[in-house]
């Protein structure tokens, strides 16, 4: 077995490698992006509550959040683009499923199923490591290709937006079997496959005791939000149980992962700030503004009281469009400068502009569309077109040489479950500050998210500099 053995098949060129890995990764993005606007939408065609559509969201971000933790380290050994393809497939299916959803629980089915594509930008970044040596290319290739996770330039937004308006949200669904499709002809045409730990035997018990852990700590959290009108016996026993769960799993994966002759995860590894810090890291920051940008500005912005009382392509055109427009191009740039300036010092930056917009949204914002408007941008430039672009590359290269798949995918488990506890959180906030009156209740909420995020960057002085990624001006 060689981990530096890379076969290629086809695409040896790394323009059409960079076409496939794209179209991928903009398919996954439509799962979440294009979806935002049309959140009312798909609450008013199914007769479900907000409360209930925003749970398809959290379910979707928990699936993608377990199979982030084992497929990238499954592509090592069996293939990058097997797998690849393998959950682009899965995606389609799960969206045709949520298109024909005739209510809430099959529109759950579907995204559950989307979610097993949750891993698809790290894996993009791995098999394009493998392609590209030079650290300045590969931080501005990276650059472009993390851009996707803040949006499609705002094409997706305002599309989804136009959609969900005219067409009625099971047209986005449609849609995004198509990009699907798309991605998958491409990646069969384009991509080259790589299997660095072909030989290895994948550990599917040390696998199965971290998705239980993983699934059992998000349901927790899940039942814990129903407490927010007061304790009730029901869902306080099961989330407890379920954290003891958690608990009892994660420690079974402990034990089996120092046994294991060929463990998922080397203990030493789980002990580095190299891993912990970042994971850390991006939990947090996740949790502190994903579903700000793509929840709680979006019905705010839309709502008549005390909103703005604007309609979804309007909102769009607004708000969602310009913050991710700016991360995809910002994007490119602070990933060719990452391996000059600092991936750890331009992530730092990203951040406290992050809690800058985040200052501006909830303290002036609120009050007027146009300090919203400016707030979201910062945004954009500040976390779509540089944390993210960080925090995905410092997956990839903090990544031991010799399981070169483990911490992008954990770090593809800490975005998903980060997302998803970003909307099991603020929401419950929203929902349990309701008494203070709308506008206090949405302060409150922005509020939170600023301290989850100063928490984030706190958490973002520990992690180590990747000496063998940066390169002198």
């Amino acid at each position: 077995m060689s981990f530096s053995a890379v076969k290629t098949v086809r695409g040896g060129n790394i323009t059409a490698l960079m076409v496939a890995l794209l179209a991928a990764c903009v398919a996954f993005q439509l799962n979440a992006s294009m979806l935002s606007p049309a959140l009312v939408t798909m609450g008013e065609e199914l007769n479900a509550s907000q409360a209930a559509i925003g749970l398809s969201q959290t379910w979707f971000f928990t699936a993608a959040a377990v199979f982030s933790l084992f497929l990238p380290r499954l592509s090592d050994i069996i293939g990058r683009k097997k797998v690849l393809l393998g959950m682009m497939i899965l995606m389609g299916v799960g969206s045709v499923i949520s298109a024909m959803a005739p209510d809430i629980t099959w529109l759950f089915i579907g995204r559950i199923i989307q979610g097993v594509s949750g891993p698809t930008v790290p894996l993009a970044l791995i098999m394009l490591r493998s392609a590209v040596k030079d650290p300045k290319r590969y931080g501005a290739l990276m650059g472009l290709i993390t851009a996707v996770n803040g949006g499609i330039a705002g094409i997706d937004s305002f599309v989804g937006g136009y959609f969900a308006e005219h067409f009625g949200f099971r047209s986005i669904f449609w849609l995004m079997v198509v990009i699907a499709a798309i991605a998958v002809l491409l990646i069969v045409l384009l991509a080259g496959e790589s299997k660095p730990g072909e030989g290895t035997r994948m550990d599917w018990l040390g696998v199965f005791f971290i998705v239980i852990a993983v699934g059992a700590l998000l349901t927790a959290l899940n039942e814990a939000t129903k407490l927010v009108g007061g304790i009730t016996t029901a869902p306080l026993v099961t989330s407890l149980g379920l954290a003891v769960l958690a608990v009892v799993a994660f420690m079974a994966f402990w034990a089996v992962e120092k046994r294991s002759a060929q463990p998922m995860v080397e203990i030493v590894h789980l002990r580095n700030r190299s891993t912990w810090a970042p994971l850390l890291t991006t939990t947090l920051t996740m949790t502190g503004i994903f579903a700000v940008i793509n929840g709680i500005v979006p019905a705010f912005v839309q709502a008549a009281d005390p909103g703005f009382g604007i309609g979804a392509t309007q909102m769009s055109l607004l708000i969602l469009t310009p913050y991710a427009l700016l991360g995809w191009l910002f994007g490119p740039i602070t990933g060719r400068l990452a391996p000059v300036f600092g991936y750890t010092k331009m992530l730092r930056i990203g951040l406290l502009g992050s809690i800058a917009a985040l200052a501006i949204i909830g303290f002036l914002g609120l009050n007027s569309l146009g300090w919203m408007i400016t707030g979201t941008v910062l945004l954009g430039i500040m976390y779509a077109g540089t944390v993210n672009i960080m925090l995905n590359g410092l997956g990839v290269v903090l990544s031991p040489e010799g399981n070169p798949g483990f911490l992008p995918g954990m770090n593809a488990g800490a975005f998903n479950l980060g997302a998803g506890l970003s909307f099991l959180v603020l929401p419950a906030i929203l929902v349990a500050t309701a008494p203070l009156g709308a506008h206090a209740s949405y302060l409150t909420v922005v509020i939170v998210a600023l301290a989850v995020t100063g928490a984030a960057f706190a958490a973002s002085l520990l992690v180590p500099k990747p000496v063998n990624a940066e390169v002198a001006p």
